[in-house]
C-alpha cells in the first residue's frame, strides 16, 4: 500500500490548535512525497465533515464550552478533539491497487489505520479492541451488549496522498463528547477512554506504542522520530509573556538541561578559523551607515551583531529592522533587547522607502521584532512598509522576515501584502524549541510557512546550528520543510552574543554545512544557503534567484 522501505517520519508536536495542524497537513498533503505521521493533542475543538448533521448531533454552543468549531474535508459527522486525546495524522503516499497507475485502495488504507490503533491498544492490555461492523473507528467489547468507542477515524485520500487520521481517547474529558455532541453521529453507543478502562497510561507512553506500530505499517519498522519538549513551565517564557516586568530572569540553562544538552563551549574559547568573519570598514560601509542614520533607521545587522555586516554593507545592502529595537520575546540566542516596546512609528514606512531610493536597492529585506503587544502583532505595519517600497518602484523585490504572529489571523495581513519572499525561521530542531525560543513553537512555525505557501508566496525558513542538535535532527527538519514546500532555507553557525545567552554546544565544520545543502536540495528545496557565517538575509537576493528563477530572477 505504501513504500514501507523508507523510514516513517514521526513528529510529536505537543498541543497544536486545530487550524494550525490543518494548515500543516494540507501543505504536506499537496507538496510532500514521503511518509510521515504527525502526533499531537488539540485544544478543545469540534470538527465536522460535509455530511455532518449538526442540527441533530451538536448539542451546545461551542464558544460557551470553550471549544473551536471547524469545518473539514473528511468523512464522518461531528467529532471532538481535546487535551488527553492522542491525535494522529498519517500523511502517506499510497500505491494503487495494481501499481502506481491505478487509484489507491482507500478501504484498505482505512483498514490499515484501524489496525495500527488496534495493535497499539492490544499491546497496552486492551485486548478487546476491534472493529465494529457498520460503525467507523475502533471499539471495545463489540460482541457484548455495551460496545464502547475508544478511537475515532476519519481520513481523506486524494491524488494518492492521505491526510486526517485517528483520535485515541487516552485520558480525555469524556464530558465533551457525552454531553455536548453526538460523537460521529452515533447516539446508541457510548464513548470511553484508556483511563476510563482502568489503564494508567501517560501520553508519552501511548505515543511510543503508536509510533512502533505505525512504523511497522508504513515505515519498514523504522521511525525517524523527533519530539518537542514534553515538559513546559511558565518560567521558560519571557517576562513579557508571563505578564511580569522587565529584568525578570529567564531559565535558559535549565531548559537546555531538560532537552538533554550538557556540552558547552566557553565564551572565551578561540573560535575556529572558519567562523572568524573578515571585517572591512571601507567607504561603502560608512555610506550605508550614514544613510541609515540620516533616516533614523535600525538594522538587524547591528542589533543582532551579524558577522556579515561589513560584507553586506560593502555591497550596499542592509536588512531593515522595523517596529523598533525592543522585542517581546526572550529567545536564548538573540542579542536584541527584550522589554516592553514603544508604539510603532507611523513615519517608518516612508523613511524606509526613502533609504531604499537613496541606496538604489533592487532587493530589500525587512525583518521585525516580535510585537505580541500589538493587536495585529505588527503585521499591518510590515504590510505598510512593503507597500511604501512597491509604490516607490514596483520592480523592487521585497523579502519579509516575520514573527509567527502567535498563529493568529493577523498573519493574513502580511500574506495579502504579497512580499516577493516570505521568510519565517524555525530556528532549531523540535527537541530544542522550548530551550531556544520558548514563546514560539515548532508546529506554529510550520503552520506559518504552510499558510504562506498556500497563499502562493515564495517561502523561506532558516536554522542556526551548534546549540545541542544532532546532524540527523537537522536533516529531519529539512525533510519537514521540504514536505511543506519551502523554497529557500538558510543554515548558519550559532555564535553566543554574551554570557547571558545560550552557550555554543559545538562548532559545525564547513563540510557538514555542505552536506546540509546537498541533502536539503536533494529533498526538493529550491536553494539551501549553508555555511558557518550564513544568516537569514545573507545572499538573500542570490538565494531567491537560485530557488525560483522564474518568479524572482527573471523579472
Amino acid at each position: 500500500m505504501t513504500n514501507s522501505t523508507s523510514p516513517l517520519h514521526v513528529r510529536w508536536l505537543g498541543s497544536v490548535p486545530y487550524t494550525d495542524a490543518l494548515a500543516i497537513q494540507d501543505s504536506m498533503f499537496r507538496h510532500g512525497t514521503d511518509n510521515r505521521l504527525l502526533l499531537l493533542e488539540h485544544p478543545h475543538v469540534f470538527t465536522y465533515g460535509p455530511s455532518a448533521d449538526l442540527e441533530k448531533n451538536l448539542r451546545c454552543d461551542p464558544a460557551v464550552v470553550g471549544a473551536d468549531f471547524v469545518a473539514v474535508k473528511r468523512g464522518g459527522d461531528i467529532t471532538y478533539h481535546g487535551p488527553g486525546q492522542l491525535v494522529g495524522y498519517p500523511l502517506l503516499t499510497l500505491q494503487g491497487k495494481n501499481g502506481n497507475d491505478t487509484p489507491p485502495d482507500s478501504p484498505a488504507y482505512v483498514h490499515a489505520v484501524e489496525q495500527v490503533v488496534i495493535d497499539a491498544l492490544h499491546e497496552i492490555g486492551l485486548t478487546n479492541a476491534a472493529r465494529f461492523d457498520g460503525y467507523p473507528g475502533v471499539w471495545l467489547d463489540v460482541d457484548s451488549a455495551t460496545p464502547r468507542k475508544i478511537c475515532a477515524i476519519g481520513v481523506r485520500v486524494g491524488r494518492g496522498r492521505t491526510m486526517h487520521g485517528f483520535a485515541i481517547n487516552v485520558h480525555t474529558d469524556l464530558e465533551y463528547m457525552t454531553t455536548n455532541i453526538v460523537p460521529c453521529g452515533i447516539a446508541e453507543y457510548p464513548v470511553t477512554s484508556i483511563a476510563a478502562e482502568g489503564i494508567d497510561m501517560t501520553m508519552k507512553q501511548m505515543v511510543d506504542v503508536v509510533t512502533t506500530h505505525a512504523a511497522k505499517a508504513w515505515g519498514g519498522a523504522i521511525a525517524e522520530r523527533q519530539d518537542i519538549a514534553w515538559k513546559h513551565t511558565p518560567d521558560d517564557l519571557s517576562a513579557f509573556s508571563r505578564g511580569e516586568g522587565p529584568g525578570t530572569p529567564v531559565r535558559m540553562l535549565s531548559r537546555l538541561a531538560r532537552a538533554g544538552v550538557e556540552d558547552a563551549i566557553e565564551l572565551s574559547e578561540r573560535k575556529p578559523d572558519w567562523i572568524r568573519p573578515r571585517v572591512s570598514l571601507g567607504p561603502e560601509v560608512m555610506d550605508v551607515k550614514k544613510t541609515l542614520r540620516d533616516h533614523s533607521l535600525v538594522t538587524v545587522c547591528e542589533e543582532a551583531g551579524c558577522p556579515n555586516l561589513s560584507e553586506c554593507w560593502s555591497d550596499g545592502t542592509a536588512t531593515f529592522m522595523v517596529l523598533g529595537e525592543r522585542c517581546t520575546r526572550a529567545c536564548g540566542f538573540c542579542l536584541i533587547d527584550t522589554s516592553k516596546p514603544q508604539a510603532p512609528d507611523a513615519d517608518e514606512p516612508a523613511r524606509i522607502a526613502a533609504a531604499v531610493a537613496e541606496m538604489k536597492l533592487s532587493y530589500v529585506v525587512l525583518t521585525m521584532v516580535a510585537r505580541d503587544d500589538l493587536a495585529d502583532e505588527g503585521m499591518g505595519h510590515i504590510a505598510q512598509c512593503v507597500a511604501a517600497i512597491k509604490d516607490l518602484d514596483s520592480s523592487i523585490q521585497v523579502e519579509t522576515l516575520i514573527s509567527d504572529a502567535r498563529g493568529t489571523v493577523s498573519l493574513d495581513i502580511i500574506l495579502d501584502a504579497a512580499p516577493d519572499v516570505l521568510n519565517h525561521n524555525v530556528e532549531t530542531v523540535p527537541r530544542l524549541q522550548r530551550a531556544v525560543r520558548p514563546s514560539a513553537g515548532y508546529a506554529r512555525s510550520l503552520s506559518v510557512l504552510a499558510r504562506a505557501k498556500a497563499h502562493g508566496l515564495t517561502v523561506k525558513s532558516g536554522l542556526i546550528v551548534g546549540m545541542g542538535e544532532t546532524d540527523d535532527e537537522v536533516l529531519g527538519v529539512l525533510a519537514d520543510l521540504a514536505a511543506i514546500g519551502v523554497d529557500i532555507v538558510t543554515i548558519g553557525q550559532y555564535l553566543r552574543p554574551t554570557s547571558h545567552h545560550l552557550p555554543v554546544s559545538r562548532w559545525v565544520e564547513p563540510a557538514v554545512f555542505d552536506s546540509y545543502k546537498r541533502e536539503g536540495e536533494s529533498l526538493g528545496i529550491g536553494h539551501v544557503e549553508s555555511s558557518p557565517l550564513t544568516r537569514s538575509s545573507y545572499h538573500a537576493k542570490e538565494s531567491a534567484a537560485h530557488a525560483v528563477p522564474v518568479k524572482i530572477g527573471a523579472r
